[in-house]
């Protein structure tokens, strides 16, 4: 992403947001991108994110990076105050608020600045070479999230929500990311297996079969390959 990073004005001497941070992987990178005299606001309503971003700004010594708890939508940042505000992977998950994310950020940046949205299409994530009992893990995600309300295609409509939000866009591009998957990486269906059961869209045998076939997976020689599809758009606020 280096052009578009210089596209949006991560340069030097800027203020980044990073709103929904997590635990700070791109905060810190912002943070190098801007120094000496620019700084980065990390934002996250979750508190084990942001510990967990703590660590790992002591770990970089990134000295300019500030951390506040706050939703996406009210991150308590200035209206106005910000030269790009960065969203990654939060729409999605929140796709009822997903305007209101994006009208949020837009309100974030001072005149000429620009709103950087990444998503995903979660619906075309694919994988070649999968244990046969791993097939259909991404389709209960997929189904998980349609029944939370979110919509797993929010990348295709990254460009729409910025103009909503009254920004002129200047970019929206898609790619796959293609990575041969390492013993032991878990997918984020994974991670989200115990609230899939509590919400009924999966049963106890069908963990224990991925979790046996994630198992099968690690000894294989031949890798699985994961095709990752993101998306990325742009949109500049008018001066």
């Amino acid at each position: 992403e280096a052009d578009l990073w210089q596209i949006a004005g991560i340069a030097p001497g800027a203020t980044i947001a990073d709103v929904g941070c997590g635990p700070a992987a791109t905060s810190v990178l912002l943070a190098r991108a801007v120094s000496p005299a620019g700084r980065v606001i990390g934002v996250d309503r979750d508190e084990g994110a942001l510990g967990a971003a703590r660590h790992v700004i002591g770990e970089c010594g990134a000295t300019n990076v500030e951390l506040r708890q706050g939703d996406a939508w009210d991150t308590g940042i200035a209206a106005g105050s910000v030269d790009v505000v960065m969203c990654r992977h939060v729409l999605a998950h929140n796709q009822r608020d997903e305007q209101r994310i994006v009208d949020h950020c837009a309100q974030l940046c001072r005149p000429g600045g620009v709103v950087y949205l990444v998503d995903i299409d979660g619906t075309a994530m694919r994988t070649i070479d999968i244990d046969p009992d791993l097939a259909d893990i991404n389709d209960r995600y997929v189904e998980f999230h349609q029944r939370q309300g979110n919509d797993l295609q929010t990348g295709l409509r990254l460009a729409k929500l910025l103009r909503a939000a009254g920004l002129d866009v200047l970019e929206h591009r898609g790619h796959y990311n293609v990575l041969a998957a390492p013993p032991g990486v878990r997918p984020p269906t994974w991670a989200a297996r115990e609230a899939m059961l509590r919400a009924g869209v999966v049963s106890q045998a069908d963990i224990e079969r991925w979790e046996a076939g994630f198992a099968q997976s690690d000894g294989a020689p031949l890798r699985p390959t994961i095709f990752n599809p993101q998306f990325t758009a742009l949109g500049r606020k008018p001066a």
